[in-house]
């Protein structure tokens, strides 16, 4: 990625840069000789200056980015391996970039229906829109440096490791109390779309 000098502001729109893959004839002529192989990209080659903040707000080079369809566009091909790091991928190549707390916020809920069917829909900051459910699961962690319950939905994917996550925000998780219930096992939480998800802790769990 180019190097910002001083005095110019970033350029969004070169955040992923258009280096073809080893052998595409695109970088110095031709496909590489037999026996001269590419040597393996660096950590450091492989990251971007990108950070999403724990507010959810993306930065490029220390400056936030200020068109929203733009990171959208990024937020399409943002994906997690299997380590929890976070990678921007086009065909073209991947890029490793820094996530502070979880990609997404969720900052709007609404009720569809009622009782243990009714979808608790939740909106994004960048607009997805994604019903609790058993493939979009609830979950409350708890932060280690204050006790304080972290709540978030799965967007995307389709496991826990590897999924992209929203938090909930404060105001959002105020609503989402009021709705709780008990079940019949004692746990405080929410009924969506035939699932509950509990919103305590469960002390009757052992310790892993």
């Amino acid at each position: 990625m180019a190097k910002m000098h001083a005095g110019q502001r970033p350029d969004h729109t070169k955040m992923i840069p258009t280096r073809q893959p080893p052998g595409s004839g695109a970088e110095g002529g031709g496909p590489e000789p037999p026996g001269n192989p590419r040597p393996a990209p660096s950590a450091e080659d492989e990251a971007y200056d990108i950070r999403i903040a724990a507010d959810g707000t993306w930065f490029h080079e220390g400056a936030p980015i200020g068109r929203i369809a733009l990171v959208k566009l990024f937020a399409t091909v943002l994906r997690r391996d299997e380590a929890g790091d976070y990678w921007l991928v086009t065909p073209a190549e991947r890029g490793r970039i820094v996530v502070e707390d979880a990609p997404f916020v969720a900052v709007a809920m609404t009720e569809r229906g009622e009782g243990a069917d009714r979808a608790l829909v939740f909106r994004t900051n960048l607009d997805h829109e994604v019903a609790a459910d058993a493939d979009h699961p609830l979950t409350v962690r708890v932060a280690p440096e204050t006790g304080e319950p972290r709540p978030y939905i799965r967007v995307k994917g389709d496991s826990e490791t590897t999924g992209l996550h929203a938090l909930i925000a404060r105001s959002v998780f105020y609503d989402l109390v009021s709705l709780a219930e008990t079940d019949d096992r004692g746990r405080t939480g929410v009924w969506s779309r035939g699932h509950f998800f509990p919103l305590d802790r469960d002390t009757t769990a052992s310790a892993p």
